[in-house]
């Protein structure tokens, strides 16, 4: 099967029988685009189309590309992820694009739901409370990067420490210990995340580590790089891609 018939039949598979609407002003572009994303990246490595279909729906939050958002919500519904997952999925990105752009993909969210006639509010996946929130989330912390982040706290100075509070309860506290998600997975689409950020290599770099300490190997961070390429571009996958090979030399 060569690329042409591999794009057709992914397409079908995640988005119908419908055609895009640029096939009537911008065939040319449109082809290229299906080729590559639909032909090519998502032959390569060694993702599933539900994993794919979480990093496609992270990075895309991460860009606000809004309107590609909330096709690949019906897209993920047809590879047979969950309301829960896909939530869950758009809500891992608050702590690392804030509120307000996390709160616009979530309207789209709801909007295809609703089209669907998935109820809402989908159940609850908090795991923590107001009294146990710090300590699991650091508990989180320490399993994914290890000790450093003690480390980190006892040397923050005292003007910030509030800042190493806030990631131990918010980020890994109120997201990291929610359920509808493995760990793994969570830590995955963080680094898909920070990634597509752009800017943010410092990030990237913690996050492969992480991501090699609860057992993600080089060659599943290759294939999710790989697979936010035509969502983020050729600069921020070459800097992401460098700091994978930093943290995992080639031999």
């Amino acid at each position: 099967m060569n690329r042409v018939e591999k794009s057709k039949e992914k397409y079908k598979q995640l988005f119908g029988d419908g055609v895009p609407a640029a096939y009537a002003t911008d065939p040319d572009f449109q082809d290229i685009l299906s080729r590559f994303i639909f032909g090519e990246v998502f032959y390569q490595g060694n993702l599933d189309d539900k994993q794919r279909e979480l990093i496609t729906l992270v990075v895309l939050t991460t860009t606000q590309t809004l309107p590609q958002l909330k096709a690949h919500v019906g897209a993920a519904l047809n590879v047979g992820l969950t309301p829960v997952e896909i939530k869950e999925a758009v809500y891992q990105c608050a702590p690392y694009i804030g509120f307000p752009k996390t709160l616009s993909a979530i309207n789209e969210v709801n909007d295809v739901f609703k089209t669907k006639n998935i109820p809402l509010p989908i159940e609850s996946q908090k795991t923590v409370d107001e009294d146990s929130r710090f300590q699991k989330g650091l508990a989180t912390q320490v399993e994914i990067f290890g000790d450093v982040i003690k480390k980190m706290q006892e040397s923050a100075p005292s003007n910030q420490k509030h800042i190493q509070d806030y990631l131990s309860s918010f980020c890994f506290g109120d997201f990291y210990t929610r359920s509808g998600l493995d760990l793994k997975t969570r830590e995955l689409l963080t680094l898909c995340i920070v990634s597509s950020l752009g800017g943010a290599e410092g990030q990237v770099k913690a996050h492969v580590q992480g991501n090699k300490n609860v057992g993600n190997d080089k060659e599943t961070l290759i294939t999710a790089i790989t697979h936010c390429l035509p969502y983020m571009g050729f600069p921020r996958t070459l800097n992401a891609l460098a700091c994978i090979n930093e943290i995992f030399p080639e031999n």
